[in-house]
């Protein structure tokens, strides 16, 4: 292993010898609390787990620990010893693997470890060899499941403070995260193609910085199992994933470990004149602050994300009858059947749960912790700060979604279908919208919260929502669409959100110019107003399509024509037959339409058409005001992305509402949710203007194109569905 000078000096122990000398030996009772198969409880656990550590090797044997998960029951459980999940990263998983699953406000962990058994795209399949829970320590030193609070006095970072070179430590922002984080989770292997995935948590800062390359983690005093200290004699590659209270970033490490008991480096970790007994040492080769999708979704430490403990079996309870299934296996151990006999008592969980409570208050407390313990109060340091309700703050976030079901999939073209959504429930309610507004449609893909704004082809009012999603190649959330959605699965959606739409007492003429899946909120526009508006107004729509069979709609289109000639004609233009729509062939069809001097003209299509269109009518003479257009374009990336972590304060009529930090690559209005800030937004791809909030301060890079006018821009407006800060910044919120 490469040494730093600081680090090469300091005593490293090489045997089992040694660190049992020190750790002791696990006692049987420990490794009989292990099962080679998920029972009911464990099961239990997975399906209201939101969120698990996970460590791997990917082909080229390189390590890695991440996040994964976001929503309750992420990991598929297939049968007692099979398991599936999706790993939204580049690296795909080979051989052994290990996992802790996490219960936001419990401090035990369920620990898996496993083999990867197939991938397919996203989701890799691992067959489960051993489980079994693992003790509160790690959550109860870090204080994980407390919000975090106002930032409080410095934490010492030591050589932190004054880094410089070019070590991976000195990357931006990774010294500063590892100053404010209290826990991580270490991956190790051993030789014999066994994983380990185990939580670390110390008080303010689980990891130390000794030098630009090297970091130092106290081990303080556990179960005596030692499985990380005991694969390091074996194999010194490791990985680890670190965590920050109320930030949605990881940081992710990789290196080489060593163990040491140097007593000078060990004093430098004690607490209340306690040192650890040992400390890892880690050579590292590898540090970047990324933002993770999982930490985000999850949202672990907002109250409301905590576990009901109703909903989930005691996790000591669980350990227990873990112990009896081994103890009948092996025969070592306590009698099985005297350990059944007990926990068939009524209330000894309850009871074991209180021993069990002050057991770990006097373990910590010897270890120089103070203020320990379930439900131990005091606030820690972090980085999100949110006013309550009662300080005139907001909880919760803006635009809430609504869960429905898909209760139709219906083909209307080979690159383009119609979902038919309905509320989940027995009583459904209606979908209430302008013809012409669009909802955002919300699914977890690959493992990513992903967000899409779809116009509502279908009329206003009923208790069915129909969206049409053309496949778009490349497209992320068409292709999970086309490929993956079945009657019967859930999504969520937000709004309706939009001025692209028909006032509530039309003019009696409209006129709307389509191209391509730009007929779908002009579908909406004509079921409305046929359906509701009987008399004498009139409907001429002009569609470009690429061909017959690309003509979304085509049909019902023709069909409605047929029911209703006094009131709408369709005009079909088939790019592949006619050519591309021009503005010959716009101003003819326009001037052979007669249309009344108040008619309204929508518009809906790529920018091209868009403008010829917009060209046509100024040199007809038709007013701005009668002409509404939508454009179907989506912003790109910025081009300029800051490479550090930077501060996000949000504020509504000059009251802060909160902090958060934005993590590098991360958009305002993902930061922002994360935390549970009251972010305004709909489409999310810069098309609508619902998440434009004023930019106060800082400096802030945004996708183009996006629909913010040069105005909104002089006046300092930002999309924050689209932005990424450059700098720190201030956001007001306030209602525009």
């Amino acid at each position: 292993m490469q040494q730093s000078n600081q680090s090469s000096t300091l005593r490293r122990l090489t045997t089992v010898d040694e660190v049992e000398a020190v750790v002791g030996r696990p006692a049987s009772v420990v490794v009989l609390k292990q099962i080679s198969a998920l029972d009911e409880g464990c099961r239990a656990v997975l399906a209201r787990c939101p969120v698990a550590a996970f460590g791997y090797r990917d082909a080229d044997g390189v390590s890695r620990t991440t996040f994964i998960g976001g929503t309750p029951g992420f990991a598929r459980v297939h049968s007692p010893t099979r398991i599936s999940f999706s790993l939204p990263e580049s690296g795909v998983p080979h051989g052994p693997v290990s996992f802790f699953f996490l219960l936001p406000g419990v401090g035990e962990v369920l620990r898996v470890n496993g083999s990867v058994a197939a991938h397919k795209g996203a989701e890799t399949t691992v067959d489960v060899e051993e489980a079994y829970v693992h003790c509160a320590q790690a959550v109860l030193r870090s204080r994980l499941w407390q919000p975090p609070g106002p930032p409080g006095p410095p934490v010492p970072a030591g050589p932190a403070a004054g880094l410089a070179g070019d070590g991976p430590l000195c990357r931006p922002g990774v010294a500063e995260f590892l100053a404010a984080a209290p826990f991580l989770a270490l991956s190790t292997w051993d030789r014999s193609g066994g994983s380990d995935t185990s939580p670390r948590g110390d008080r303010r800062t689980v990891a130390r910085i000794l030098d630009g390359r090297t970091l130092a983690i106290p081990d303080r005093r556990g179960n005596k199992r030692a499985d990380t200290l005991h694969n390091l004699l074996q194999d010194d590659r490791l990985s680890l994933a670190a965590l920050v209270p109320g930030r949605a970033g990881v940081l992710h490490v990789r290196g080489r470990g060593a163990i040491t008991d140097d007593p000078a480096l060990l004093e430098t970790m004690a607490l209340r004149g306690t040192p650890p007994h040992l400390a890892l040492l880690i050579d590292v080769e590898h540090a970047e602050v990324s933002g993770n999708d999982a930490v985000a979704r999850s949202r672990p430490w907002t109250p409301g994300a905590h576990v009901d403990r109703g909903t989930v079996p005691d996790l000591m309870a669980l350990a227990g009858e873990h112990l009896a299934a081994g103890s009948a296996g092996t025969g070592g151990g306590p009698p099985a059947f005297l350990l059944r006999l007990i926990g068939a008592i009524p209330g000894v969980d309850r009871l074991l749960r209180l021993v069990m409570n002050r057991a770990y208050r006097s373990g910590l407390r010897k270890e120089g912790y103070e203020d320990v313990g379930p439900g131990a109060g005091g606030r820690r340091r972090g980085s999100v700060r949110r006013r309550s309700v009662a300080d005139g703050g907001t909880e919760g976030t803006e635009n809430p979604l609504r869960e429905v079901r898909i209760a139709e999939v219906r083909r209307e073209t080979p690159s383009a279908l119609t979902l038919v959504l309905e509320d989940v429930g027995k009583n459904p309610g209606t979908f209430d919208f302008r013809p012409g507004q669009f909802f955002t449609l919300v699914a977890g893909v690959d493992g990513r919260t992903v967000r899409r704004a779809y116009s509502a082809s279908s009329a206003p009012g009923s208790s069915r929502l129909e969206v049409t999603v053309k496949h778009i190649e490349g497209g992320r959330f068409s292709t999970h669409v086309h490929r993956n959605l079945r009657p019967g699965d859930r999504l969520a959606v937000c709004g309706p959100s939009g001025t692209f739409h028909t006032e509530p007492r039309p003019p009696d003429q409209i006129v709307l110019v389509a191209a391509g899946s730009g007929v779908t909120p002009m579908m909406s526009m004509i079921r409305a107003r046929l359906a509701d508006r009987p008399g004498r107004d009139r409907i001429a729509l002009l569609h470009s399509s690429r061909s017959a069979e690309e003509t979304i709609f085509g049909d019902e289109l023709t069909r409605l024509a047929k029911d209703n000639p006094d009131r709408l004609s369709v005009t079909h233009v088939l790019t592949g037959r006619d050519g591309r729509l021009d503005a010959d062939g716009v101003r003819r069809w326009v001037t052979g339409l007669s249309p009344a001097r108040d008619a309204h003209y929508y518009v809906c299509g790529p920018g091209p058409l868009m403008d010829t269109v917009q060209g046509v009518l100024a040199g007809l003479g038709v007013p701005d005001e009668l002409v509404h257009q939508e454009h179907y374009t989506s912003a790109r990336g910025t081009g300029t992305v800051a490479t550090v972590p930077q501060e996000m304060t949000v504020e509504r009529d000059g009251r802060p509402v909160g902090t958060v930090v934005v993590e590098p690559g991360q958009t305002l209005l993902d930061a922002g949710l994360a935390a549970g800030l009251p972010m305004p937004y709909s489409c999310t791809v810069g098309n609508c203007g619902d998440c434009m909030v004023r930019l106060r301060g800082g400096e802030v890079a945004q996708g183009e194109p996006n629909c913010l006018t040069p105005g909104q821009r002089a006046d300092g407006y930002v999309l924050t569905c689209v932005g990424r800060p450059l700098s720190k910044v201030t956001l007001d919120i306030t209602d525009q």
